[in-house]
């Protein structure tokens, strides 16, 4: 189980370090120590996984570009500023949107919400930096079933 996540996200951080693109953040970790763990939990489904990172990155996109389009937490912002005042009503309410998007949509994976944050405090915000989001959750999916598809097929014979 450890190898696994492991290996799901080494994959990822060699695609990372290959393109200079973000294909590895915060909350992929836990998606990968998810899918790792619990494999038959409803929460690691496929279609949850993604869409709850789609739907964290959609909200934090809504939220970033209403409340705090330009700013970014990669510094501290002045206390009581305006732009400290954005980024963190940005980050509430892209955290309440992906919570009531994930449950109307039953697309529920914990991670999303720190996705939505990443993306919310301006860390992760062009058109680039959000589809790497996807594509690394995607390819997550794809190396997780690729590896699992090896092991059952490993067990069998």
């Amino acid at each position: 189980m450890t190898g696994r996540a492991t290996l799901l996200l080494a994959a990822l951080a060699a695609v990372a370090w290959l393109t200079g693109r973000p294909f590895v953040f915060p909350s992929l970790g836990p998606s990968a120590y998810a899918l790792a763990v619990t494999p038959d939990d409803e929460t690691t489904r496929p279609a949850r996984v993604f869409g709850g990172h789609a739907v964290g990155v959609a909200a934090g996109l809504l939220a970033y570009h209403l409340f705090a389009s330009g700013a970014s937490m990669t510094a501290y912002p002045a206390a009581t500023s305006a732009v400290g005042a954005g980024l963190a009503v940005s980050g509430v309410v892209a955290l309440g949107l992906t919570t009531a998007g994930m449950l109307v949509t039953d697309l529920r994976h914990a991670p999303a919400c720190a996705t939505t944050l990443i993306v919310a405090l301006g860390l992760l915000t062009t058109p680039a930096e959000t589809a790497s989001i996807l594509l690394s959750v995607a390819g997550l999916l794809a190396l997780d079933r690729l590896l699992a598809h090896s092991s059952n097929g490993s067990s069998t014979s």
